[in-house]
């Protein structure tokens, strides 16, 4: 239970930046369930919580998994320092790892984020960028094999959630959302977070329970 006085506390905190990582052929829940999560979280006058951005490489359409085309709002090239970066995962991500722009931005956005959140095989671009190395992690259960491989110094866990601190990894597509929860549960109280998944009518109680 979060205090009266925690909560005034909180209502007073400045609105935090949530980035989400936009690319080719992202899957679409990776990137649209946190970005639901963290735009529906409200503090009890009804004011947000966060201000939330899609980013990309540059500013022209993404076209995601299944077709869906997102316009991103801004580019690597706009400053934007994010208190909190989701790299979600999708096909694209085998692309992407090879792609020194997009990974040179999630080393140095995530440098000052308070934390880093990677959604299933988004945490083989954490990895490109050298962020798992002696960490715990966690991706869709399709690609776990493939990930310590990739990422021999990564200890690779079948959990739904993996927190590390700073680096917080999930596994698949809907985790995403109970993991973007669980974020929001440290920063503002697990109350705020069963109320905002109240307002999204989210049933499960993942987010409650890390693997680490």
């Amino acid at each position: 239970m979060v205090s009266a006085q925690t909560a005034r506390t909180r209502s007073s905190e400045p609105v935090k930046t949530v980035a989400i990582l936009l690319y080719d052929n992202v899957e679409v829940l990776d990137a649209c369930g946190p970005f639901q999560v963290f735009a529906s979280a409200l503090d009890t006058q009804e004011r947000a919580l966060f201000r939330v951005v899609t980013v990309a490489e540059a500013e022209r359409p993404i076209v995601c998994s299944g077709g869906l085309t997102i316009l991103p709002s801004i580019s690597f090239a706009n400053y934007c320092e994010p208190q909190v970066l989701v790299v979600p995962g999708g096909a694209g991500r085998k692309i992407q790892t090879k792609n020194e722009q997009l990974i040179q931005y999630i080393r140095a956005k995530s440098a000052k984020a308070e934390v880093t959140l990677s959604v299933c095989s988004g945490s083989f671009l954490l990895a490109s960028a050298g962020l798992l190395d002696g960490l715990a992690a966690a991706t869709h259960h399709s690609t776990a094999a493939e990930l310590r491989a990739f990422a021999p110094r990564c200890e690779v866990r079948s959990s739904r959630i993996v927190d590390n601190g700073r680096i917080v990894c999930s596994a698949g597509v809907s985790a995403g959302i109970d993991a973007s929860l669980h974020v929001l549960a440290r920063l503002h109280g697990a109350e705020q977070a069963s109320r905002t998944a109240r307002y999204m009518e989210y049933d499960s109680a993942g987010w409650q329970s890390p693997g680490a």
